[in-house]
């Protein structure tokens, strides 16, 4: 779907004609801003450098080790899908890492954490509701719900006696904070530590950098109602040149390497558009900062310098509460990396990890 056609369908749907409410001419306006806006997205993705083509990434198959597939019923009767390794009940060790996918991803998203340490270290991911394998439920979703999602996962997969290391990205760290805004007391009992990747509490579209720095002054206007488009509009996208394209430049660094962009590009393609612009409309006006200040145990903080979709500016903001708050463990930013930090940098976060295991 070309930029222009995607702004076509999102300026018929309901909620957009409502915030446009403002007259035929300035709709008219406003809708020309608008194609002119996506047109230059469309433009900047194009002049991308082409993806480094170097050879597939092994990390990024499927589990070599065996794990566990189970369901856990939310509040609402949705059921999740939850991915585990074996050893979560037997392990002698006393934390279990948790790990929570972004927006428009699924469980496959850490397979090269899972690769890592699932052999020899208790593990468990889960499909939020409407990704992957999980179920969408009939609840209209909140940033509560992501929250909530996640206390019910804690409570029916990590065995009595034991800690979680929630690990999030983009959403995920959402989830965590949301988990922390509703759940957050005596933390220490439940959650040992917590690893924020690529995240935000707040701002998601305010603070973006996706727009061309050419089009800042057709920008700013109609900022807020491409927001909404490009998170609120249920339609299918596929997976192909072009889509690949816009992948490249919405989520990862200029010089990332092709199998990661195809990665990525492949299971963006899957997330059913019902699912996306649900949880894209939630993320819309959300705000977390309560739940960020209510983490109380050590919180390590990790963002690339590409990232256009939660740029460091944000992660500047979490490390400076987390620090003044005496939690911040530790603050990672890494150079020539996007949105996808986990999968471009998955050897460092690995290293992330073992160094907050040990």
């Amino acid at each position: 779907m070309a930029a222009s056609d995607l702004v076509r369908t999102a300026l018929r749907s309901r909620a957009v004609q409502g915030a446009l409410a403002f007259g035929a001419g300035a709709t008219g306006l406003v809708a020309a801003d608008l194609t002119v806006l996506a047109g230059g997205i469309v433009r900047a993705a194009a002049a991308f450098p082409p993806p480094i083509d170097d050879g597939p990434d092994p990390a990024l198959d499927n589990p070599a080790h065996l794990t566990r597939s189970s369901v856990v019923a939310t509040d609402d009767g949705t059921l999740l899908h939850v991915e585990s390794s074996l050893n979560i009940d037997d392990h002698p060790g006393d934390d279990v890492l948790v790990l929570i996918h972004g927006w428009t991803c699924s469980t496959r998203f850490w397979n090269p954490q899972f690769n890592r340490f699932a052999a020899d270290r208790p593990m468990i991911a889960y499909d939020q509701r409407g990704h992957g394998l999980s179920e969408m439920g009939r609840t209209k979703v909140t940033p509560a719900t992501l929250g909530q999602d996640l206390q019910r996962v804690l409570s029916e997969t990590v065995p009595e006696g034991k800690r979680a290391i929630l690990v999030g990205h983009s959403m995920g760290g959402m989830s965590i904070m949301s988990w922390a805004q509703q759940f957050g007391g005596r933390m220490a009992e439940r959650v040992s530590q917590v690893v924020l990747v690529s995240t935000t509490p707040r701002k998601v579209v305010q603070e973006q950098l996706l727009t061309p720095t050419s089009l800042a002054g057709v920008a700013d206007p109609v900022k807020p109602i491409m927001g909404r488009i490009f998170l609120g509009t249920p339609v299918p996208l596929p997976s192909n040149k072009f889509s690949s394209r816009m992948t490249h430049y919405l989520a990862l660094a200029p010089k990332a390497r092709a199998a990661h962009v195809d990665f990525c590009d492949e299971m963006i393609a899957r997330c059913s558009p019902r699912s996306r612009a649900a949880w894209g409309s939630a993320m819309y006006g959300m705000n977390l900062v309560g739940g960020l200040e209510a983490l109380s145990v050590p919180t390590t903080v990790l963002v690339g310098t590409d990232d256009l979709l939660t740029p460091p500016l944000h992660s500047d903001f979490m490390a400076g509460v987390l620090d003044r708050n005496g939690v911040l463990r530790d603050y990672i930013t890494y150079p020539d990396t996007g949105h996808m930090l986990p999968i471009e940098r998955h050897e460092d976060l690995n290293a992330v990890i073992a160094g907050v295991l040990a």
